[in-house]
């Protein structure tokens, strides 16, 4: 099979490692507006040809479509344009309706799988992408209806091949959904990572006090703004409920905090303790999706 990859960054190269060296990819092409990022992938081998999007979406069996969100859905476009009538086009961003809706009426359309493969790192670029990063993880797939049969098919053996488990969902129904579970965690960390560093100026010491708890809370705040600003913007009615709900929790909190209700904050603090049931589930997929491959 040969693999177009569109963005060479962290998902798309590191979903062409693992297609190479689990035989999927026979071949893999990359096309990357950013030249750096293009010779990179290429140095490392994470591709096999850099190439135009022009040269290689006609020759290619599987295109996968790994940039910014707000730019997919025109660049998808151009692919549906010029795609072989065999071929499937699959994308991995983490907003869906905006990309679902841009070509609904394309005729191309059901060659499309509109995808979110829930992995990643705070990282960016050719250099973090690596081997075995969607081992155990979950994959979305939305609005499967608009999608053609072989197309599906196509990529479920994907991320079958990235061993990941796949459901699916309504699009609208998906970017709900992850403005909390994924959207609003990087929020909150790149808030943190403000107020601290504002406070830093004047008090240097600080990060000689910074422990774990620290790090790991504020880590997403080193993920990359080119992608994260066009998210936020792209999922912005979702994200702005999100954060709505997430401040009045917050200020909730101040308030028992402030009027020394000590009881109360006992109570908020045990309630939350709750969404340890979330992770330990997160966890055992995990280890189970490990187990059974």
């Amino acid at each position: 099979m040969i693999v177009t990859v569109i963005g060479t960054g962290l998902i798309g190269g590191s979903m062409a490692l693992d297609l190479k060296k689990r035989r999927l990819a026979t071949t893999v092409w990359g096309v990357d507006k950013n030249s750096i990022h293009l010779a990179k992938a290429l140095e490392v081998g994470i591709i096999d040809e850099a190439k135009s999007l022009e040269e290689a979406v006609p020759s290619s069996d599987l295109i996968i479509l790994a940039i910014p969100v707000d730019h997919a859905p025109e660049v998808l476009i151009a692919v549906l344009d010029n795609i072989k009538p065999e071929a499937t086009v699959i994308d991995v961003g983490s907003i869906k309706q905006n990309i679902c809706s841009a070509v609904v009426n394309h005729k191309n359309r059901s060659q499309f799988v509109a995808c979110h493969p829930i992995a990643g790192t705070e990282f960016s670029g050719p250099d973090a992408a690596h081997y075995y990063l969607f081992d155990g993880k979950v994959n979305i797939i939305c609005d499967a209806d608009h999608s053609s049969a072989s197309s599906l098919a196509t990529a479920e053996k994907v991320f079958e091949t990235l061993k990941m488990k796949t459901i699916k969902m309504d699009a609208a129904e998906h970017d709900r959904h992850i403005a909390y579970v994924s959207h609003l965690s990087h929020i909150t960390s790149f808030t943190l990572g403000l107020t601290v560093l504002d406070i830093e100026k004047d008090e240097k010491s600080i990060f000689n006090m910074a422990g774990s708890g620290f790090a790991s809370t504020v880590r997403l705040a080193n993920s990359s703004a080119n992608m994260w600003a066009p998210i936020f913007h792209e999922n912005k009615e979702n994200l702005v409920t999100a954060i709505d709900a997430y401040v009045g929790k917050l200020n909730a909190l101040k308030q028992m905090i402030q009027q020394d209700e000590l009881h109360k904050t006992h109570e908020h603090i045990a309630s939350a303790n709750e969404i340890k049931r979330i992770l330990d589930g997160i966890e055992l997929k995990g280890q189970e999706a490990a187990l059974n491959n």
